[in-house]
């Protein structure tokens, strides 16, 4: 395959590092953008070029794109905290879709050949299972509404412009370099989390919500081919695993990983899709490519790196914009001078 240069967005976080390495593995140049929000440069591969800033800082984003002349975008950065982005409706739109409009401008600009990006299956709302890509998308919160608006503006940059994409819809991932210290998403790492700070794991709700977990090592490989897949061009899939487990079942398996008894403390439920899982035949049809990780092997692994660096004191986001019904467990959380602002 010849070398290309790319840009990796969210290449210090999770799934972004993964990818990273999977491309600086097939030879390719790589440059990642990130402003370690969430992400850590223990993460960046050593051979990438780092380039610390934000999305929404257009003034960076034309500089680097004047600067290096990118073949392909891969587009991860984002502030996934579905539950809470109904409390940080402003933050959430300027990061996740104004932040995203400024790259898909600068890859129009400079030419880049493909724009791959990662959306998600909070797209679908609680559309019927398994969700699949023909489905029409319903979002339900604003997450899953500003992936859904950086999905439809790829396509009429396409009509428009020529600018070729892929879109994935992840869901659930986990695995080594998840930032467990991220109280408001990343089940899994939360789970880990709380069990090394020897506290029960906290579920909203009854648990029995269901959801699929996908091991990134089943992700970031089929992220790095699809600009190289002529049938992946200009078209969306779903990414990840098959099997929908309950979110009680993910604890008894967690606890069972880290070696500790479940201790569950159940806590009031949240406004969330109660079952979301979703069908990848659409992957398998284009990509010819199936999970190989069981959640069990999955989780293990995860579980010996988790206990390697040990547990993260848990971050408050202290940028809510909202907190009419908020769930009581996040609010408390807050700072007094937060709740009097709101």
């Amino acid at each position: 395959m010849e070398k290309q240069t790319m840009l990796v967005t969210g290449g210090a976080g999770f799934i972004g590092s993964h990818l990273t390495d999977e491309l600086i593995g097939r030879g390719h140049d790589v440059v990642v953008l990130d402003d370690l929000s969430g992400g850590f440069m223990d993460n960046v591969h050593p051979q990438a070029r780092f380039v610390q800033g934000s999305i929404t800082d257009v003034a960076l984003i034309d500089a680097l794109f004047t600067e290096e002349d990118f073949d392909v975008v891969y587009h991860l950065a984002a502030y996934a905290a579905e539950g809470l982005s109904h409390f940080i409706k402003r933050f959430n739109y300027n990061n996740n879709l104004i932040g995203s409009v400024n790259l898909i401008n600068a890859a129009v600009t400079y030419g880049v050949k493909c724009f791959v990006f990662t959306s998600s299956i909070a797209v679908y709302g609680r559309n019927q299972v398994p969700m699949s890509e023909e489905m029409i998308p319903m979002p339900e919160d604003p997450y899953g509404i500003a992936k859904l608006a950086v999905e439809q503006e790829l396509k009429v940059s396409h009509e428009m412009f020529g600018l070729d994409y892929v879109i994935f819809r992840p869901h659930n991932v986990y695995g080594e370099r998840q930032n467990i210290g991220d109280r408001y998403r990343n089940v899994v790492g939360i789970f880990m989390n709380q069990l090394m700070q020897g506290q029960p794991m906290t579920i909203f709700g009854d648990g029995e919500q269901t959801r699929a977990f996908t091991d990134v090592r089943d992700v970031a490989p089929v992220i790095a081919d699809s600009p190289f897949v002529p049938r992946a061009l200009n078209q969306i899939f779903n990414v990840g695993a098959d099997t929908p487990y309950t979110v009680n079942q993910l604890a008894e398996i967690v606890a069972e990983a880290m070696g500790v008894p479940a201790q569950i403390n159940h806590i009031e439920a949240r406004n969330e899709v109660k079952d979301a899982f979703a069908s990848h035949e659409k992957m398998h049809d284009a990509f010819g490519y199936r999970s190989r990780y069981s959640l069990e092997e999955g989780i293990e692994t995860m579980a010996r790196w988790a206990r390697s660096v040990g547990s993260r004191r848990s971050s408050i986001f202290t940028e809510v914009e909202v907190t009419k019904n908020m769930p009581a467990s996040w609010q408390r959380e807050l700072p007094q001078f937060q709740l009097e602002k709101v």
